[in-house]
């Protein structure tokens, strides 16, 4: 089972927009895959139109009073969505009591022989909740939006990557994703161009259009694969998860 961790400390990045829609397209192909919605604000939750206020989930999970199975609903054919949970605010502010930062992967073992993939939708933070992820992550998506101020802060992305790298012991694999692109825009193009001069060995092919439907599906409770037939958002996200099978990167603008 892959293990994806979405994550950018930064908000508006298409973060939650991007966990929705790539693991849809995953289960789209066939691929049993669950969602994690680490993000106390239930923001994945509420994308797939699972919603609910007396929802129990991850929190349970994480005080090990439920297993993974028995707090997943059905979103869509082959895809499982693990809701936050009320509890995961109280949890984030280390108000929970003592909880070993390895209790997620631990109990991601519950569903490592029958899901193939895991994608965890974080909160636009660090602490706790990301020390919880990254122990349990073996690859990491860091969406980015193609202006400069989201280039601000990337940097301390990858030093709390580095840090976990050196505190667990293992090496993650770790993905770019250019959001919000504007092919007309110069400043777009300049930051997907100055991403690759950092990052050219990280970064995904495909790089995800602005686009209204993008925007408006998840106040339907939708992704891009079904509002409003064909579009850029279905589109792109199809091709991304192509990329992100194949570790299919981005090669500089022709």
């Amino acid at each position: 089972m892959r293990t994806i961790a979405v994550i950018n400390q930064k908000g508006g990045v298409g973060k939650t927009t991007t966990t929705a829609n790539l693991a849809h397209a995953f289960a789209i192909k066939g691929h049993s895959v669950t969602g994690i919605d680490m993000d106390p604000q239930g923001h994945l939750a509420a994308h797939w139109g699972c919603y609910r206020r007396d929802d129990i989930g991850i929190d349970k999970v994480l005080l090990g009073e439920k297993t993974i199975p028995q707090v997943a609903v059905a979103a869509r054919d082959k895809l499982h969505l693990v809701p936050a949970g009320g509890g995961l605010k109280t949890i984030e502010r280390g108000e929970a009591g003592d909880l070993l930062a390895s209790s997620l992967k631990q109990a991601l073992s519950s569903i490592s022989s029958t899901q193939e993939f895991t994608f965890i939708d974080c909160p636009p933070a660090s602490g706790l909740l990301i020390d919880y992820v990254l122990s349990a992550a073996d690859e990491v998506i860091i969406p980015v939006a193609a202006d400069y101020l989201a280039l601000r802060g990337l940097s301390d992305i990858i030093e709390t990557i580095r840090e976990f790298e050196q505190k667990l012991e293992k090496k993650f694999s770790y993905w770019v994703v250019v959001t919000r692109f504007h092919g007309r825009r110069n400043l777009s193009r300049d930051v997907r161009e100055k991403l690759f001069e950092y990052f050219p060995d990280n970064m995904l092919a495909t790089s995800i259009r602005e686009s209204s439907v993008l925007a408006e599906c998840p106040s339907f409770g939708k992704t891009a694969f079904e509002y409003k037939g064909a579009n850029f958002g279905a589109y792109d996200y199809a091709s991304l998860a192509r990329d992100l099978m194949n570790g299919e990167c981005y090669r500089g603008q022709e």
